[in-house]
């Protein structure tokens, strides 16, 4: 009896076990299912938001500026080259792609799967290929004609103060389609996961991930050209839109909070760092219910900028940051706080001075290295090196990381745009292979010229740098600073032909100032302020001040002598001989300096 009470109580416990192992099993598969279903009901979700955002990119701000352009106050073109075929796209996600999700979903017990849906998408990706590649010229257009038309960012501001905004600008919402295919494909791998091997849906649905993972890898190269113009739109509008920071030449580096040790007592202050390629933003924390805000105290230029650990008994994890504009004393919140902040800080330093080396041999080089026009095309030219100028030798429009990147013309070498590189021609050292060249070659090597262009002259800036610098008074670098900004380097000439102009340029080799500067009539001020570098001068007039600092307090001087000359109005010249760093300067019928 008892044996047989001991086998019964065995069986109890093995039937027990396998009701218990059958449960989980069931409960892993309706878990899975579960998975499943959340991921096709976020695909859906996801895709009603982005209708919406479409929506409000077709309809909205698209159909209110074509309303505007028809009545003439700006280019029809130009609104149709921002928008690119965002009517299609929209069109294709509201009245094809969303109904099919919405349908499937609500028959999701019958039918759940959705590998065969997003295969009618594939077809439609040329759709997006089309709007990723205009993308950086339609952000070019609409930062130009915001600038251009008061009546166009009228238009654009008033849709971004609505609610259906959701207080975002223009620009975040049309990053929307160039981040829509990454976003199925990562769905789309998710639900591959979960997916049993033997599930109908699987091969639909792998043959929709090969094809959307081949559109995506378009738009993630987008992606991450556009993710910092994005971060700078973000912190824009923390700094409460007051900070001209939205350029595509600022590369978001590194932000945080940081403590500021105060020189006079004791205490430590709550303070907040953005970190760029090109400067520091040293900002208070203030308080506000729209999130994060902040008010910039100090701009400071990474030229220059020189950061050192520093050892304090009551302050740990501290280090120095000293630029031209500001030293602070800055405690982070622990040791790796501290070694990240140190190392973001090197870096950006390092890679600044690696871009903006010095080109003395610039100058020089330019009309050595020049094809002519009897050899353009028969001789291979010798490129100009990306970093010797900072804007398109053609138009004269800055260069950027984003929207104005540089290219090569194959026939004289120039470093130029896109807009004046969409020329080809066959080019005769390359065995009269087609070859992409700038718009000035194309015209010359084909014989065909637009009467426009001949009829153009140059504007007032539009002279060579090179040009001035081979025959100027003075010229060379000097750090330049006007009203506080951040201090830059600037090859900086006064030439014989205009001797009361000093002209800054970017480069050596740039073919447009920067700007001008008529010294007629400015007060020279050589002593240097406090807050300025050792070595510096102004120039003053009125509420007009421009500050230049030199590399040694010769070259200082030698700038002050003919600038002291010359804003009296006297006209200077250059004797025979002379270099590009003003030696043998004298004003005309005087004696030498």
């Amino acid at each position: 009896i008892t044996d047989m009470k001991h086998i019964c109580t065995m069986i109890r416990s093995i039937v027990l076990c396998l009701n218990t192992s059958a449960s989980v099993k069931n409960s892993d598969a309706e878990t899975n299912e579960q998975k499943l279903y959340k991921i096709a009901n976020e695909l859906l979700q996801t895709e009603k938001a982005y209708v919406t955002r479409l929506y409000l990119l077709d309809q909205v701000f698209c159909a209110k500026l074509m309303e505007e352009a028809g009545k003439g106050t700006f280019p029809v073109e130009v609104v149709k080259n921002i928008f690119s075929n965002i009517s299609s796209i929209h069109t294709f996600h509201s009245q094809f792609l969303l109904p099919d999700l919405e349908k499937r979903m609500s028959q999701w017990n019958t039918t759940p799967r959705i590998g065969d849906i997003l295969q009618k998408l594939t077809p439609f990706l040329k759709m997006y290929a089309e709007y990723v590649k205009n993308f950086d010229k339609a952000m070019e257009l609409l930062k130009l004609w915001t600038e251009k038309s008061p009546q166009f960012k009228a238009i654009i501001q008033d849709i971004q103060s609505q609610e259906v905004c959701g207080c975002l600008t223009l620009q975040h919402h049309m990053l929307e389609p160039v981040q829509r295919v990454p976003r199925y494909e990562m769905l789309l791998k998710d639900y591959l996961k979960k997916l049993p091997q033997d599930a109908s849906d699987r091969s639909d649905a792998e043959k929709s991930l090969e094809i959307i993972a081949t559109a995506a890898t378009h738009s993630n190269t987008a992606i991450r050209k556009s993710e910092n113009l994005k971060k700078l739109l973000e912190i824009y509008v923390m700094l409460g839109e007051e900070e001209d920071i939205v350029n595509a030449s600022n590369e978001f580096i590194k932000e945080g909070h940081i403590l500021k040790l105060a020189a006079r007592n004791t205490s430590a202050m709550d303070r907040y760092l953005f970190l760029f390629n090109n400067m520091l933003l040293y900002c208070v924390p203030k308080f506000s219910l729209m999130g994060q805000r902040f008010t910039v105290r100090t701009r400071i230029g990474i030229d220059g900028m020189k950061v050192l650990e520093t050892s304090n008994e009551d302050y740990p994890h501290t280090f120095q940051v000293s630029g031209k504009e500001r030293t602070l004393e800055l405690q982070a919140s622990s040791e790796q706080d501290k070694e990240d902040w140190l190392k973001a800080f090197r870096e950006t330093i390092e890679i600044f001075h690696q871009k903006n080396e010095t080109f003395k041999l610039a100058s020089k080089e330019v009309e050595a290295v020049s094809v002519s026009k009897a050899e353009l095309g028969k001789r291979a030219p010798r490129w100009i090196r990306d970093n010797e100028v900072t804007m398109c030798m053609k138009c004269k429009e800055m260069f950027n990381a984003l929207t104005r990147r540089r290219h090569h013309c194959r026939a004289c070498g120039f470093v130029v745009c896109w807009k004046c590189s969409d020329y080809k021609a066959p080019l005769e050292y390359d065995s009269n292979k087609m070859n992409k060249v700038c718009k000035d070659c194309y015209s010359t090597l084909s014989g065909a010229q637009d009467s426009e262009d001949r009829a153009k002259k140059k504007g007032i800036l539009e002279i060579e740098a090179a040009q001035f610098s081979g025959n100027s008074i003075i010229c060379g670098f000097l750090q330049y600073s006007e009203k506080g900004k951040p201090w830059q380097k600037m090859w900086c000439v006064i030439p014989q032909t205009e001797a009361l102009v000093l002209y800054l340029y970017g480069a050596p080799q740039d073919v447009k100032a920067q700007s001008s500067i008529p010294l007629l009539g400015y007060t020279v001020e050589g002593i240097p302020r406090s807050a300025d570098p050792p070595i510096s001068f102004r120039l003053t007039q009125s509420k007009s001040v421009h500050s230049f600092a030199a590399d040694s307090e010769e070259l200082k001087q030698r700038w002050l002598r003919v600038i002291r000359v010359a804003v009296t109005g006297e006209v200077l010249q250059q004797t025979s001989g002379n270099s590009s760093e003003g030696n043998g300067i004298h004003i005309a019928g005087s004696e030498a300096l």
